[in-house]
Order: structure tokens, then C-alpha cells, then sequence
């Protein structure tokens, strides 16, 4: 069924590949998380998720997409998302925003993670945990019969009223059988307006607040986004179905409702 021209809604059986391969994404990104350390090697990340997709059967969605070098984002500090991983050797008091996508059988599960490494400043932690409560927040006002924009003024005024910018250049997405599919999720936005959400609807919502400015810039890379005014930034993402009640997280080890 197509909603609005662009927007699939996905069957109960698509709804469960997706639940399946979120799972096993999941489980891969909290092995991950618990090896961040100081004196890692963004490399060593990259491959850690590369042995461990191969081992699981998965495919990563990252790598090789639009010529993408990595089956992982690793973002640091000031670094935004779309890191390539490479001879950077993570420090104490670091930041480490952490973008994972994979394919299993078809379906794509996205999700992102911001972690600190070692001990890091009161600034850094209040800045990740409150992206992670955004990410709730906005989680919370998906449901069905409600409006995208409430969504994305769910996180934008969650963030604003605790002093953070949100990033606009770079949004959330539907995902499935594509990486990125309709509709673009802003986390930005007014509430009472865009796409009525609809039972069978999948979304990767993904805030990225930042402390400063919300205004980005792209490195000679081509790809890293960084802040513009070199302030830190943080990243949380979940795949998410759309009910009758409350989302579901398909990115969640224990498939949670929020």
C-alpha cells in the first residue's frame, strides 16, 4: 500500500525481518560499545563490525553506498556522523558517535549510538544523555493517527529547552528494503503538520544534537560532517515500526515499546 505517492507501508511479515535483523544489529552494536576504550584504533572498529556481520550472515548497508569505504560511521568529538574509520586512535575524555546499518534478507535495520571513552567532562556526558532522551522523546510521539512534525518537535523542543541546537542539514529517514526510503524525518519541526503516520510505517529516527551552532560543514574527505564552529556533537538513532499503540523499537535487544 503506498501512503501519499512515496510512503510503503511494510506487512507484519516485512515488520519481522526487519525485528530479526534489528536484533542482531543491536546485539553487534552493545559488543561494540563495551570495547570502546582508550588506545582503539577507529580501524580496529571497522573490522570488529566486518568479523562480526561475516559471522552473523549480514551484510553492512554502509559499505560501498554511494562509495562509502567502511561498514561503519565512527564520528568523534566535533565529528557529526559519516566518519570513515581509519588510523585514529581514540583518547580519554573522547566522545564516539557510533552509525551501524546492516541488510538481512533484504531488509535494512539502522541504528546509532553516542558513548564516551573512558572518563570524559560533565558537558560531554549531559550532551549524550540528553540526545538519548530526544531520541525517546521523539520515539514517544510516534504513533499512528499523529503527525511527523510531531515527531520532530518532540526533539527539537526536548533539546532547545535543555540548551541544544539540533542539526538540520542531516535528518531521519523510512527505511526497508533501502537504506533511506520516504519520508525524510526532520528533528526539527511544527507540531500539527506533514505525513500523518500510519500503522505499518517504518522510521530510523536519529537526532544529532550539538552544543553550539547547528551549522555543519563537510571535511576534505568528502564525507566526515563536522560542527562548524568545532563544538561537540552527539548522535542516537533507532529503527522503529509504527502500531496501533506504542512504536516499537526493532533495534532493541528485548524489542521494546516506548
Amino acid at each position: 500500500m503506498v501512503v501519499g505517492m512515496a510512503v510503503v507501508l511494510k506487512s507484519d511479515r516485512e515488520i519481522e525481518l526487519i525485528r530479526q535483523g534489528g536484533r542482531i544489529l543491536a546485539e553487534v552494536l552493545q559488543k561494540l560499545v563495551e570495547r570502546i576504550r582508550p588506545g582503539l584504533s577507529t580501524a580496529e572498529i571497522d573490522r570488529f563490525v566486518r568479523e562480526e556481520f561475516d559471522r552473523r550472515g549480514v551484510r553492512p548497508s554502509f559499505l560501498g553506498y554511494r562509495g562509502f569505504p567502511a561498514a561503519v560511521c565512527v564520528s568523534v568529538n566535533e565529528e557529526i556522523v559519516h566518519g570513515i574509520p581509519g588510523r585514529r586512535v581514540l583518547e580519554e575524555g573522547d566522545i564516539v558517535s557510533i552509525d551501524l546499518g546492516l541488510i538481512y534478507k533484504g531488509y535494512q535495520a539502522d541504528a546509532a549510538v553516542t558513548v564516551g571513552v573512558g572518563r570524559v567532562s560533565p558537558e560531554a556526558e549531559r550532551l549524550i544523555r540528553t540526545t538519548e532522551e530526544a531520541l525517546m522523546a521523539g520515539i514517544r510521539a510516534a504513533r499512528a493517527g499523529a503527525r511527523l512534525g510531531d515527531v520532530s518537535w518532540a526533539i527539537q523542543s526536548y533539546a532547545e529547552n535543555r540548551g541544544y541546537s539540533v542539526v538540520r542539514e542531516y535528518v531521519g529517514h523510512g527505511i526497508g528494503r533501502e537504506m533511506h526510503e520516504e519520508p525524510p524525518v526532520p528533528n526539527y519541526g511544527r507540531p500539527g503538520t506533514g505525513l500523518v503516520l500510519r500503522k505499518g510505517m517504518v522510521l530510523a529516527i536519529e537526532p544529532m544534537l550539538v552544543i553550539g551552532d547547528w551549522r555543519t560543514r563537510v571535511l576534505d574527505d568528502g564525507w566526515t560532517v563536522v560542527t562548524a564552529d568545532g563544538t561537540l556533537a552527539a548522535h542516537a538513532e533507532h529503527t522503529v515500526a509504527i502500531t496501533n499503540g506504542e512504536a516499537e523499537i526493532l533495534t532493541a535487544l528485548d524489542g521494546a515499546r516506548i
